[in-house]
């Protein structure tokens, strides 16, 4: 009997315009060797420049007698919204913690003490621009709009030079909106707002691009910090990281290719074309030949929403698809420096999309991110493999309808996210993983939803290379939704639970897969169908159980699941 975690979509997943990536603060690319010029062709030039990078207000952190103690007390500052702490050695490590609390210009209200993210590897050896002084730091946190910061720092080895950055990014209602975000962006690539719509400075980029060969693999990770932004506020706090990485800290540029918000919005990272092998600065040791998406956020204790999943589905797929990579693969890496991971020179076998902890010691991209990320594998390769349709084909007629301004303002982000509705078709689909056939590897169950109505459920293999794209198999007559997976009656094999208009429907594994036949219906209503399932043993008697929210609907036993007296059993 096994009782492995399985991950789902809890709401409908949208394919629209204004899909999106994120950030976890990483470390420069050093002295990795890099093509001069971009594969291929001239690099996807920059969009003008659009004046509004913000300023940067430094305040020292004076020692004081006490070496594992320093602070800075209460005071008034010039306005902010993101705040960091850099130190002078860029190689070194907060040996410690740092808590800062702030003060909100508009109330005068102080916030509660807040932990900056430490969890942050120094640059690798070269700098990541020439001539000019790389700093240490933490990731960067937004604040909101603050006029007022108080830290306090404790450690047995705090790093010298330490320094407060408050980061002003400027208004967003600076910043034109692009028509469309696709007008720019290449044939066949996700909806991604570009650098001028999210206001780069480019006047502060000194050096040009640095180009890889190909790119190989993916790191996801998250900007750790907060999730307590708007998604109006998006285009701040990626200028705010952008000024943050660049006056403060001494990058180049933006560490990541592809940044995405809580609502499921793409954005331009790192510049010189995004369908380049453009050498970031994300994940240590291993900038080479990778690109990166990072999700605006803490994903240690929030949980993402669909729109985020498929976002970073979409452009890794498509991403990796520009060098004829299967996205459910796997790749040898080998990390040009020690990471506290790998040794330099040592071969690393990794997922083609990959969690930043999978390649260095680092808690990013949060556990519940890092969790997703089978989901995403199977979307990313079932997007790759045509069985869903990519960002291009949102309403999987064959045709692009890219038309909408990725504008979107509904924020509701525990329901389904409808990105200007007015120019976009959306396409449902649920994704449950699990080893429905025992042979050690997971496999994927999904469904989805278009304009033309409903599809029977599209199963992906498990193998040791990842999901099998070329051959997906159809359990037909078992439409619905894919919610979740786990063995209910144990017999060694996971189970798939669908949600139907009946309630929901459970299909058995077996050697040879998924089977319709011998596996009960639960019949019911009332149950909220966006709320997120699991299958779990919580009562440690040898079968998982369906679990809504907390509550047990429906029990494991030897010939499935049995509905608990009383629960309310969901429906659509």
């Amino acid at each position: 009997m096994r009782n492995r975690p399985t991950r789902r979509s809890r709401t409908a997943l949208v394919v629209a315009a204004a899909l999106s990536a994120g950030f976890c603060l990483a470390e420069p690319a050093g002295s990795e060797p890099a093509a001069s010029e971009p594969p291929g062709g001239s690099a996807h030039t920059a969009s003008e420049p659009v004046a509004t990078s913000g300023d940067v207000h430094t305040v020292p952190v004076r020692a004081g007698d006490d070496p594992t103690l320093m602070a800075v007390p209460a005071r008034t500052t010039p306005p902010f919204s993101m705040i960091g702490l850099t130190w002078n050695d860029a190689s070194a490590q907060l040996a410690g913690t740092a808590e800062v609390r702030t003060r909100d210009s508009r109330t005068g209200a102080w916030s509660e003490w807040r932990t900056l993210d430490a969890d942050v590897r120094g640059p690798e050896s070269g700098p990541e621009r020439a001539g000019t002084a790389l700093r240490g730091g933490t990731s960067p946190l937004w604040t909101g709009p603050s006029d007022g910061f108080q830290l306090r720092a404790r450690g047995e080895a705090l790093p010298e030079g330490l320094r407060v950055e408050l980061v002003d990014p400027g208004r967003s209602d600076e910043v034109p909106v692009p028509p469309s975000p696709r007008a720019e962006a290449p044939a066949r690539a996700p909806a991604i707002t570009s650098r001028a719509g999210w206001g780069a400075d480019e006047s502060i980029v000194i050096d040009p691009p640095k180009y890889n060969r190909t790119t190989k693999a993916v790191f996801v990770h998250h900007t750790a910090g907060t999730n307590d932004y708007t998604c109006a506020e998006s285009a701040a706090v990626i200028r705010g990281i952008f000024t943050y990485h660049v006056r403060s800290q001494g990058w180049n540029d933006i560490g990541y290719h592809f940044l995405v918000d809580k609502c499921g919005k793409i954005f331009e990272g790192r510049a010189g074309g995004i369908d380049k092998p453009v050498q970031g600065a994300h994940t240590y040791g291993l900038n080479t030949d990778t690109s990166s998406i990072s999700v605006l956020g803490d994903y240690m204790t929030a949980e993402t929403v669909p729109a985020v999943r498929q976002a970073i589905a979409a452009v890794a797929a498509w991403k990796l698809g520009i060098y004829g990579h299967d996205p459910a693969g796997t790749v040898t890496l080998t990390p040009s420096v020690d990471n506290g991971k790998y040794k330099a020179g040592e071969s690393a076998t990794l997922h083609r999309i990959s969690g930043h902890r999978d390649g260095s010691a680092t808690d990013c991209p949060g556990d519940n991110l890092y969790a997703d990320l089978p989901e995403i594998r199977a979307l990313a390769a079932a997007i790759a493999a045509g069985v869903l349709p990519d960002a291009s084909d949102v309403d999987g007629t064959g045709t692009d309808t890219g038309t909408g301004t990725g504008t979107g303002a509904d924020t509701d982000v525990d329901a389904d996210v409808d990105v200007d509705a007015d120019d976009w078709e959306t396409v449902d689909a649920d994704v449950a993983t699990g080893d429905f056939d025992s042979d050690g590897f997971p496999d994927a169950a999904l469904t989805y939803r278009t304009a033309q109505g409903s599809l029977s459920l599209v199963l992906l293999r498990g193998t040791a290379y990842g999901f099998d794209t070329r051959s997906p198999g159809f359990l037909h007559g078992a439409g619905g939704r894919a919610v979740t997976a786990g063995d209910l009656n144990g017999d060694g094999y996971d189970d798939l639970a669908v949600m139907t208009t009946r309630g929901f429907a459970t299909f058995h594994g077996s050697a040879g897969g998924l089977t319709t036949t011998g596996a009960p219906t639960l019949h019911g209503s009332s149950r909220d169908s966006r709320e997120s399932f699991t299958a779990r043993d919580t009562d440690g008697d040898g079968y998982d159980e369906l679990v809504a929210e907390g509550a047990v609907v429906a029990r494991g036993g030897p010939d499935g699941v049995t509905p608990v007296t009383g629960a309310r059993v969901p429906r659509p």
